[in-house]
């Protein structure tokens, strides 16, 4: 998202500058998406910002959308599965480390006594785990 306020457009407008300033990929219309490599998000061509002048003297530019993200045309690439595959391994793994630090918050609140027994408790588990199963060390006789 660009410091500069972004032009007001019709959707004709966006869609001709688009196609004009975009020399990396066709655009057929503003519902397309692209991936942005920068960001990580996924946007549409009538989220995308265009900015610059309006008086027609300027250099006219096409940004992504989301805040903090400056990426142009060259850093978008169309969803293909293998994008959408790491967007979808990408989400994974920020639920993944947000439960687990949610649930290392729940367990840091619980009164010390409880925390205690199920520590006592998980190390128990990964005692036995292997088969269940203890082995036996044979000794040698003297």
């Amino acid at each position: 998202m660009a410091l500069v306020p972004p032009i007001k457009l019709s959707d004709e407008e966006k869609l001709d500058i688009l196609q004009r300033l975009d020399g990396f990929r066709q655009w057929h219309s503003l519902e397309e998406k692209r991936y942005c490599l920068v960001c990580g998000e996924m946007i549409t061509g009538r989220e995308i910002q265009v900015i610059g002048d309006i008086r027609g003297k300027g250099l006219l530019r096409i940004i992504c959308p989301t805040e903090l993200c400056n990426a142009m045309p060259m850093e978008w690439v169309r969803p293909t599965d293998e994008a959408l595959i790491k967007i979808a391994m990408a989400d994974a793994e920020r639920r993944r480390i947000r439960l687990s630090t949610q649930a290392g918050r729940a367990t840091r609140s619980l009164p010390k006594k409880k925390r205690q027994a199920m520590q006592s408790a998980e190390q128990g588990l990964t005692a036995t785990s292997g088969g269940g199963r203890k082995q036996q060390t044979k000794t040698r006789g003297c």
